[in-house]
């Protein structure tokens, strides 16, 4: 009951900005998140991952574009009875050897050094570390993420309510003056490079992880499959999703402090 009428006071006071600051406070949250897949064997972690490539056998896709169709029965033997999972982060990779726990890392050497050759016949770990070296490019994310913390503490300056005296009545009213119109610009501006940042950060993400998914598959057909992770790319672009609504919240409250001068000044 107590908690309810606390919250029932706070409402009123809760201004338009502290719910932009919200949004941009889940957006860093989950932004992070996606940053920190595969850095560490902790409890959903290894789960957030940009792709996953593991051994298993089935049916080999056989194409008239194919010169030697039975090079699939040597990569089979090769592989043998291998079971190996590898997943990809920005920062780290995970390796489950054996179908048990993730053994997580951002040294792809240590891990391959705890894996034997009957393991990993067909180096997949080495594949995994070229790809997160030489494909994925986390950098955008890590300067859109600080844009959009900037973005917050200028909210954060932004006025809140407070009581005056009324002249006339004599009575306490609730003011909330107009926040500063050039820091209102800069926190549009912040936002919006951010939001652009994070759009062009998961596209590349979500079309290199596609496309290196594929091109894993099929060169491994019928002995390795791949897979997409579905977190990271849930977590990239609903973190987008909030900056474009903040961006836009932003826009429209400049707009309206606009419009509601110039209706005062006439």
């Amino acid at each position: 009951m107590r908690f309810a009428v606390g919250i029932q006071r706070l409402i009123p006071f809760l201004g338009y900005h502290h719910v932009l600051m919200i949004l941009i406070a889940i957006a860093i949250v989950l932004l992070s998140l996606l940053l920190a897949g595969c850095s560490s064997s902790s409890p959903l972690i290894p789960g957030i991952f940009l792709i996953s490539l593991y051994y298993q056998h089935y049916t080999p896709i056989y194409d008239p574009t194919q010169v030697d169709p039975g090079v699939t029965a040597a990569i089979a033997n090769i592989v043998g009875g291998a079971q190996l999972e590898v997943r990809v982060g920005y920062f780290g990779i995970c390796v489950n050897p054996d179908g048990g726990s993730f053994l997580c890392s951002n040294n792809a050497t240590s891990l391959a050094e705890q894996i034997s050759v009957d393991q990993d016949p067909l180096n997949l770990i080495w594949v995994a570390n070229t790809f997160k070296d030489n494909v994925v490019f986390p950098y955008l994310l890590i300067v859109a993420i600080i844009l959009a913390f900037v973005c917050f503490l200028l909210l954060a300056t932004f006025p809140g309510w407070h009581e005056e005296t009324d002249a006339r009545t004599g009575s306490d009213v609730d003011i909330k003056p107009f926040p500063s119109r050039p820091v209102s610009q800069i926190a549009l501006a912040l936002i919006f490079i951010s939001s652009v940042f994070v759009l062009v950060s998961v596209l590349w993400q979500h079309t290199a992880s596609v496309a290196a998914s594929q091109v894993a598959q099929d060169l491994g057909n019928g002995s390795v499959k791949s897979g997409v992770g579905t977190s990271a790319m849930v977590l990239g672009w609903f973190g987008f999703g909030l900056l474009v609504v903040v961006t836009i919240g932003l826009l429209v409250m400049i707009l309206s402090i606009r419009l509601l001068d110039k209706l005062a000044d006439e």
